[in-house]
């Protein structure tokens, strides 16, 4: 009997091409692979033909969702060659890490390596990048040598006088455990794939088993669910987060299903990058580039260009020293977003295999490149991927996201969506089982919590008006009922103008896409009355940041009455009509209260020019002006490029602001011109030049100051776009 360490870098392409001749050389009759052992049950499917990498092992608390975690793999980690080499040989291959019934029953003390031992590895080799040194001494080797004795022996040293302890302990202990056994059952040649770290913790002869079952005595443990999930690159690379994860993962790729040629197939890749977009990189670019890549190598006594060589010749001749393109390679070719698959008779959580049947039927492909779909909600199939991604929304599994405001959308029969698929909502479904089996059932479940546990009249709004896009038929009665009640109990005039935009869109919802909501138009007409009644009061003498927060609310109900009936629209405007004009109304919302009036004709220009001059006259304090001309010109710039008197009334009032007033308005004035598109501050300089008074700033004796006038022009000229 014999026992073959194989220490190996998680990840690594040379430790798994390594690796690969080693055990096609031992030809071993059982494989320990560092990894959970409650997979051993599902690693056959690893050679399923479907089955492609990059996937991860999923384990999960039956009890407690949130405890999970992920195994990645690539094609070129190690632990996937081994298991592959096992499952075409038809030996046995086991995993022997700690099980994740005990990570997740018992905390460990979360310590990591006392030492690195990369770091002291690389400074012996007289390297002071420890990466680099394991890219030149094993990443990178392609002579087939076997590096694992030479591994063992270094890493014995480094261990020479450590005492492992907490969960490090508790992990050793239970490889030994699983070891012990796999020689107890008589198999010869026993094949052990772990990090590196652990091989001199594995050395025959072994502790007694009394040693190690004192460590793993007392350990709690959970019910665990293990299954495969697709993966990604870019989940493999530590930008990522991920502990175990590398920096170049689309890097490592190549470099592992390359056979020859390493460095010109990898920059003519590069190439293609830029290409694709539309950027002029030639044949030329590559060659020169693969020359310098080779050159730096040389210089470096590298055996073969690495990752830091080619992307110095790629910033160099390819980018020609943009790090912007630079970013665009890293992201694309040096990290990459390939995703992985796994065989459709994976086992799966039921609200994942829910979802996984829909999407195929729906022919959604998740694709971790984002991508755009525009549905036609008059076709089943896209109005069902609507419901779909919808309800994935009230899961919180963003798979999808509208591009535009959807709110603004909703009577359209259009929907456009980004879609990106992230491998770690895997655990989202995993924990939305918690609400039920189904996706609709799930989120229906999450929407009825909503409508029997949240007192927040606008909270019941937004998830009425979520479940009508969702189209949760058996929340509907729930939360409809859930409004009403709560919008006849609510006083508070702010709570019933937070509420309204979703209701009236709801309603309205209801009518274009067919949804049953009869009965709720009435709710928010009910809703505009008292919004009517008491907004005079709820208006009065705010400060001007309440006053913000209100005009947000009024502009809100303002777009909700026009989804409503002429009848409660009339209302609602015949109120703010009758407030436009009252001193105790707040200058922002008494402007912006003036602009609605004009823009809805319920009075005429000459009055509206009165009222602004009379807010914009010398005896009233600089910040209220402000205040009102930003609510007033809060719809757009083009009223004062088509209303001459307008503009002269506003340019009077800036040209005379005294110098003391103007520094505290100008943050004001600012932030309102600068909501202007540009050709609307453009025309507004233009005709402001065009009235002939120009800008000007008189002295007290009424002398112009020519010096002054000029140290202030500039700032109003940008201001007014000129």
């Amino acid at each position: 009997m014999t026992v073959h360490l194989f220490g190996i870098r998680h990840h690594g392409p040379g430790s798994a091409r390594a690796l690969a001749v080693a055990l096609d050389e031992l030809r071993p009759d059982i494989v320990l692979i560092e990894g959970p052992p409650e997979a051993d049950k599902i690693v056959a499917l690893a050679g399923d033909p479907d089955m492609v990498p990059p996937v991860a092992l999923l384990a999960y608390a039956v009890d407690d969702s949130t405890k999970a975690a992920f195994w990645p793999f690539a094609v070129f980690s190690p632990e996937w060659q081994a298991i592959r080499h096992a499952l075409s040989a038809g030996v046995p291959v086991r995993f022997c890490d700690l099980p994740a019934a005990f990570q997740f029953g018992s905390r460990g003390d979360g310590r990591g390596l006392a030492t690195d031992p990369l770091a002291t590895l690389a400074a012996a080799g007289g390297y002071d990048d420890p990466e680099r040194w394991w890219d030149d001494v094993i990443e990178h080797r392609r002579d087939g040598a076997e590096p694992f004795t030479v591994i063992a022996e270094a890493m014995g040293e480094l261990r020479r006088d450590e005492v492992p302890s907490g969960r490090e302990a508790q992990r050793e202990a239970y490889m030994r455990t699983v070891l012990r056994k796999a020689i107890k059952e008589g198999f010869e040649r026993i094949a052990v794939v772990c990090g590196a770290w652990h091989v001199p913790a594995l050395t025959i002869p072994l502790p007694p088993a009394t040693h190690d079952q004192r460590i793993l005595k007392g350990l709690a443990k959970r019910k665990v669910a293990c299954t495969w999930v697709p993966w990604t690159h870019g989940r493999l690379a530590s930008s990522s987060g991920y502990g175990a994860g590398v920096t170049s993962p689309g890097w490592y790729h190549h470099l592992f299903t390359t056979p020859d040629q390493v460095t010109t197939r990898w920059l003519t890749k590069v190439a293609q990058v830029l290409r694709a977009e539309d950027l002029p990189v030639s044949s030329a670019h590559v060659i020169e580039a693969v020359r310098l890549a080779d050159t730096l190598a040389a210089l470096r006594e590298r055996p073969l260009a690495g990752l830091s060589e080619v992307t110095e010749a790629t910033r160099a001749v390819m980018c020609g020293g943009n790090e912007v393109l630079l970013d665009l390679v890293t992201r694309e070719a040096v990290v990459g977003e390939l995703l992985g698959a796994v065989p459709s008779d994976t086992p799966q959580a039921p609200v994942a295999a829910d979802l996984a049947a829909q999407a195929r039927r729906l022919r959604l492909k998740r694709d971790a490149v984002e991508r755009v779909i525009d549905l036609d909600l008059r076709k089943p199939n896209d109005l069902e991927k609507s419901h779909l991604l919808h309800r994935l929304r009230i899961l919180g599994i963003d798979w999808g996201l509208p591009t535009s405001d959807e709110r603004r959308s909703q009577g359209t029969f259009r929907e456009m969506w980004k879609l990106t698929w992230d491998p770690g909502l895997e655990v989202d479904l995993v924990a939305a089982g918690a609400h039920g089996t189904t996706v609709a059932g799930a989120a229906t479940s999450v929407m009825l919590g909503v409508a029997a546990e949240s007192a927040n009249l606008a909270e019941v709004t937004a998830a009425l008006e979520r479940s009508l896009l969702a189209e949760l038929a058996d929340a509907l009665p729930e939360l409809l009922a859930g409004v009403d009640t709560r919008a006849a109990k609510d006083t508070d005039v702010g709570h019933l103008m937070e509420a309204l935009p979703a209701l009236a869109r709801s309603a309205r919802y209801g009518d274009v896409r067919g949804s049953d909501t009869a009965g709720l138009a009435s709710v928010a007409e009910r809703m505009v009355s008292r919004v009517c009644v008491g907004l005079a009061r709820f208006v009065h003498g705010l400060d001007p940041e309440a006053a913000a927060g209100v005009l947000q609310l009024v502009d809100g109900v303002q777009d909700a009455t026009t989804l409503l009936s002429s009848g409660v629209r009339d209302e609602w405007l015949r109120t703010l009509q009758g407030l436009s004009d009252r001193s105790s109304v707040p200058p922002l919302i008494a402007g912006r209260l003036t602009r609605l009036m004009l823009d809805t004709s319920r009075i005429e220009a000459g009055e509206v020019a009165l009222r602004l001059g009379r807010a914009l006259s010398p005896g009233t304090p600089t910040s209220d002006a402000a205040g009102y001309v930003e609510g007033f010109l809060a719809g757009g710039g083009l009223l004062l490029v088509h209303d001459e008197r307008l503009l002269a009334l506003v340019d009077s009032w800036l040209a005379a602001i005294p110098d003391e007033a103007f520094l505290e308005v100008l943050p004001l004035l600012r932030r309102t011109f600068g909501t202007f598109a540009s050709p609307e501050r453009r025309s507004i300089g233009e005709r402001a030049r065009a009235l002939g008074n120009g800008v000007q700033v008189v002295a007290e004796d009424n002398e112009l100051d020519d010096e002054l006038a000029a140290s202030v022009l500039p700032v109003v000229a940008q201001l007014l776009g000129v």
